[in-house]
């Protein structure tokens, strides 16, 4: 089977299967300086987006949570061992005929927990512009046709199932997680700013508010990640956490713009 077709097979070598705006593996080293005192805990990750952290740690338990029940829908048939057997296009019109059909899966009446929908979000997040994720009001996935030069689409997942099978995947908010006191807890919430539409469920000011203070209860090792906006500085700073400054790669912007980004980081107990 072609390159293109499958997944590399290697445990060391698995790749994130999603293009994931914001994703972390540029952050993967620095976190792994704070994981390796912690490896033979759990890894709690409220906000598991594309899977890079899990994907480079690698620890043997996790529990991984997300408010996007399509991208958890996705990772739960991955542990069922997908096999895509979606026609995969790079067309336009292709594009949006599966959006639509997406939309009605996930719609009040459809079933988004089909193994149907896990295809069409993999599809739609590999050919939609700039991998976005983006939800409107109505639940409805209202991201573009994107402009790639070639899209090497996976159609076997297989290789990610061992992995996976350790793994726990939930869905919801992260107050809904039940922390054990040794959990070594890794958020990665939306950033502070102004467009935070990554599901129907919008992340506001209080959001993170509610976050750093739940984070702040917690025994166990805590690092958190998020754009160093002056509040958020002074939030984390406010609840005792040890603050580091990063200079993050912007590799998703509507603008073109790729200057980095002041990213924080906060921790405790690590």
């Amino acid at each position: 089977m072609s390159a293109a077709s499958t997944a590399k097979t290697s445990k060391t070598q698995l790749r994130p299967p999603l293009k994931w705006a914001g994703g972390k593996r540029w952050l993967v080293p620095i976190l792994k300086q704070y994981w390796l005192k912690h490896k033979e805990t759990r890894l709690v990750e409220p906000f598991c987006g594309g899977l890079a952290v899990p994907l480079g740690l690698m620890p043997s338990q996790a529990l991984l949570n997300d408010i996007n029940p399509h991208l958890i829908n996705f990772y739960k048939w991955i542990q069922k061992g997908l096999k895509i057997n979606l026609k995969m296009e790079q067309r336009e019109e292709v594009y949006y005929r599966y959006r639509k059909r997406f939309n009605e899966l996930v719609g009040p009446l459809g079933e988004q927990d089909s193994k149907e929908a896990a295809e069409l979000f993999y599809y739609l997040n590999r050919t939609g512009y700039n991998g976005l994720c983006r939800f409107n009001q109505n639940g409805e996935f209202n991201v573009p046709f994107g402009r790639h030069k070639r899209i090497n689409y996976v159609t076997d997942f297989t290789p990610y199932q061992k992995l996976f099978a350790q793994w726990e995947f939930r869905c919801g908010d992260f107050q809904t997680l039940e922390l054990a006191p040794t959990d070594f807890v890794y958020a990665d919430p939306p950033y502070d700013v102004e467009f935070t539409q990554y599901s129907k469920e919008d992340f506001q000011w209080e959001d993170q508010v509610r976050l750093a203070h739940w984070l702040a209860k917690h025994e166990g090792p805590v690092v958190l990640s998020n754009q160093a906006t002056p509040r958020i500085v002074e939030l984390y700073s406010d609840l005792g956490f040890q603050l580091k400054f990063l200079k993050a790669p912007r590799r998703i912007s509507c603008t073109g713009d790729r200057s980095r980004v002041k990213e924080v980081l906060a921790v405790r107990n690590c």
